[in-house]
């Protein structure tokens, strides 16, 4: 489908007044086709105009425009001509569309479970096409009123709340005024679970395989929904504006969650069929209060054009961190964000692709979905964070309040949203904007500490950057000696720091020496930290000593930047691991140390020959995890995980095969069906497991989980047969998403050198075609198929050259040049490194 041009959107926008959408959907007409019959109603501000309706047709039937049918052959490119317009017209469109396997439209997925079929609908941001006929784009808003035919064993659940069902025929009420990307529809045999809550009625839906997984969950999801509802009605002047709150939780979803408006749809993962840690319930009850923050940014008040994503995705980010950790018994959300999210963002913002927060210049929305990323995200998130710091919260919420009073149902742009804020706060927040959201990159903070003897003489907090920060800089003293040692803090004192300033920070001049000085403590601002040579000396030696959490999340933040630039050897930060992380209580903090280091210091920085020794210290970390007294079972399975995944030397390897036969597990752990299909990942790779073992397996467990455990095992299996077999896995039409993924997961963890150097070969002459299958393949092939450990100037040269090629669709050339931007700093980190692990007093 030819991608929508900005330009074509204004000009339709201005010649377009959508009145309704009216959508009829029979989906029983087998598991290849759905039939989706559209009549629209608009008005025209030029009649006699010309323009186009969009639509993904199989098989197109007919087309009235005003009662007149419009020549079939008029459809091309996706797009149907409408010409000789009316001042009011009626549009009607009948079409059979296919299903999608992608995740991508109407996603169609059979259960393995029980045979059972399901479809939802994800539609953003171009996709509605692929539903029903639509004049797809966001500012183009109209109510929808949908109706559909569905096996008579399915419930059917939309955007609108339920009006009639009878005989397989599903009715719904029309819906307020929402954008075509936010419409969805859910249907199969679902089990469902209801409550009500301050007058909206709520409920819950998932297969109905997962059905005691959703029972078991449900007073927990509900609790946060309640909980994000009342602290949002707090917030916010106007009330949840969609009437029913219907939170659907699917198989082989793309993302996290989607806002559709009265019906969320969120990854089925979400239920955990496997045993959970307190860090993957922390992020469900952040994704929640995201996405119901979403209800007022994003779907009350909807982005004019991709460029302003951030009024959508900043906003949900921020508050769903903020609700959940003010309003839930999360309340240590914000180590999430910075242990974990914050490192996705800053890796975005420092590649070539990188791009401003808010008008970044997006001229198609083929170019959107680049911009899904954690700039959007996570930066977005913390510049809201220092517009809060500077304004208050007061100032703030009643320009959102004002913002929302003004374009309900409707859209608005960067401009709407500074008038009202300029108007509660009286403050210049139009130049605040230009700083922040007008510019990309990351500024440094550094610390310059002048001491002499026990006292400090001066402190300089020096911005090497262009933005104003409003920061704390943490004062931490060492109190004791040995295991019972501690890192307090003194003093949390405020610093204001104009771009490219030096301050002084008077309040330390003549103070005692302090043990740790930390810059951005808090984490209230999106800056890189550098830190004097006695913080940094406290650090490596009294990390785990530091007493807040939050604190501690920030220098792991800091510790993997210092990584990823070259100043800290991989080697270092393994021994900070090593010394640190068995006594580390925060679980996200935890899981993303543990995961940076296995997959980026050890599986990118570190050269093939380095890694078993690597990966036996970060075994030896989790085990120290593993058997800490008096650690809780989310740290617990954390560091099994840990354990499962960096196993490597033949003892590990008869240990995971033992704990896969059910005997030597640690005290109160199990190995759940996650866990069991990462150990045979990994026992695959290693040549020490066989399709027998794989297939075994999968008799035990007949889940699509199952089925994406087995795909990546034998992906990942060395022998020249299997790798082949995955590679036509790869690159045949008919793969799943998830499956895609899956394979694509394990496809590059084993295989000589002669074997990997002709895929990395064919790999480059193949993607360019196969990453035309969509947006979603494109991410699979560009990104998780991308042989990011090869790195050698020669594959840098040959991504290069794969760059230069006419192919790459936008998806699939912004995931080939972030992983070539990473690439390039995984060349100069190893360049940087002196040879052979090191690994001090082991």
């Amino acid at each position: 489908m030819s991608a929508l041009q900005r330009s074509e959107a204004i000009r339709r926008a201005r010649l377009l007044d959508v009145r309704s959408y009216t959508v009829d959907l029979d989906l029983d007409r087998g598991e290849e086709v759905f039939g989706s019959t559209t009549v629209i109603r608009f008005g025209c501000a030029e009649p006699g105009a010309d323009t186009f309706v969009q639509l993904e047709a199989a098989g197109f039937r007919r087309a009235e425009l005003n009662g007149r049918p419009l020549d079939p052959g008029a459809l091309a490119g996706h797009r149907l001509a409408l010409d000789g317009l009316a001042a009011e017209n009626e549009l009607l469109v009948e079409a059979e569309l296919p299903y999608s396997n992608t995740g991508e439209g109407l996603h169609r997925f059979t259960d393995p479970a029980d045979g059972a079929g399901y479809v939802y609908a994800t539609l953003g941001p171009d996709l509605a096409p692929r539903l029903f006929a639509c004049f797809d784009q966001p500012d183009l808003k109209a109510p929808f009123t949908l109706t559909a035919t569905a096996p008579a064993d399915w419930t059917v659940v939309a955007n609108g709340a339920p009006a009639e069902h009878r005989d397989g025929r599903w009715a719904f009420h029309p819906t307020e005024a929402i954008s075509t990307y936010l419409v969805t529809v859910v249907a199969g045999p679902l089990h469902s679970v209801r409550a009500e809550h301050d007058g909206i009625p709520l409920a819950l839906h998932a297969r109905r395989s997962l059905a005691a997984e959703l029972d078991r969950e449900a007073p927990e999801i509900f609790e946060v929904t309640r909980d994000s509802l009342d602290r949002l009605h707090q917030l916010f002047d106007r009330r949840y504006p969609f009437g029913e709150y219907h939170q659907a939780f699917v198989p082989e979803f793309n993302w996290g969650a989607m806002e559709n408006p009265g019906c969320v749809v969120y990854r089925d993962e979400l239920l955990f069929r496997s045993a959970p840690t307190d860090a993957d319930r922390e992020l469900r009850a952040m994704i929640v209060c995201h996405e119901m923050a979403h209800m007022w940014f994003g779907d009350l008040v909807t982005m004019r054009w991709w460029d302003d994503l951030w009024l959508n995705e900043s906003f949900a980010e921020m508050l769903g961190y903020r609700v959940a950790a003010e309003s839930t018994r999360f309340t240590g959300a914000w180590t999430g964000f910075a242990a974990r999210r914050k490192g996705w963002g800053y890796d975005a913002d420092q590649r070539a692709s990188t791009h401003p927060v808010a008008g970044n210049g997006t001229q198609s929305v083929a170019e959107a979905m680049g911009n899904f990323d954690g700039i959007s995200y996570a930066k977005g998130a913390s510049a809201l964070r220092q517009l809060v710091a500077w304004l208050g919260d007061e100032a703030f919420f009643a320009g959102v309040n004002r913002y929302f009073e003004r374009h309900a149902f409707g859209n608005a742009e960067l401009a709407d949203f500074l008038a009202a804020l300029a108007e509660t706060s009286g403050r210049d927040v139009r130049a605040w904007a230009d700083a922040w959201l007008g510019t990309s990159g990351v500024d440094t903070l550094r610390l310059e500490v002048r001491v002499e003897g026990d006292t400090i003489t001066a402190v300089e907090v020096v911005n090497d950057g262009t933005r104003p920060h409003r920061i704390h800089l943490g004062v931490h003293d060492l109190h004791g000696s040995g295991p019972r040692a501690t890192v307090r803090r003194r003093a949390d004192l405020p610093v204001e720091l104009g771009p490219g300033a030096r301050v002084e920070v008077p309040e330390l001049a003549g103070a005692g020496r302090a043990a740790l000085l930390v810059p951005n403590d808090g984490d209230l601002s999106w800056a890189k930290i550098r830190l004097d040579e006695d913080s940094w000396r406290t650090v490596t030696g009294s990390l785990s000593a530091i007493e807040d959490e939050l604190t501690r999340a920030v220098l792991w933040e800091h510790a993997r930047d210092l990584v990823r630039d070259g100043e800290l050897p991989p080697a270092g930060y393994l021994d900070l691991v090593a010394a640190h992380l068995p006594a580390e209580s925060a679980v996200a903090a935890v899981e993303a140390v543990l995961a940076f280091a296995r997959t980026e210091a050890i599986g990118r920085y570190l050269t093939p020959g380095d890694r078993p020794a690597a990966l036996a210290l970060l075994g030896r970390t989790a085990d120290a995890l593993l058997t800490r007294p008096g650690a809780g079972h989310s740290l617990r399975l954390a560091a099994l995980r840990g354990a499962v995944q960096s196993a490597d030397a033949p003892a590990d390897l008869e240990r995971l095969r033992d704990w896969l036969a059910g005997t030597g597990l640690p005290e109160g752990l199990d190995l759940s069906p996650d866990l069991r299909w990462a150990a045979l990942a990994v026992l695959a790779a290693r040549g020490a497991t066989d399709e027998t073992a794989i297939a075994g397996e999968l008799d035990r467990d007949r889940s699509d989980a199952a089925e994406q455990g087995a795909a990546r095992a034998r992906a990942a299996l060395p022998e020249p047969a299997a790798k082949e077999r995955a590679w036509a896995a790869l690159f045949e039409a008919g793969t799943s998403n998830r499956l895609l993924a899956a394979t694509a997961d394990g496809f590059w963890r084993s295989g000589t050198e002669e074997l990997t150097a002709e895929y990395v070969r064919r790999y480059f002459e193949a993607v360019p075609v196969g990453g035309r299958r969509g947006d979603r393949v494109a991410a699979v092939l560009g990104h998780s198929l991308f042989p990011r450990d090869r790195a050698t100037d020669e594959v840098v040269a040959a991504t290069e050259a794969c760059l230069r090629r006419p192919e790459p669709t936008p998806a699939l050339r912004r995931s080939l040049a972030d992983e070539l931007d990473d690439l390039r700093r995984t060349v100069r980190v190893r360049r940087l490194q002196a040879p052979g692990l090191q690994t001090p007093g082991r």
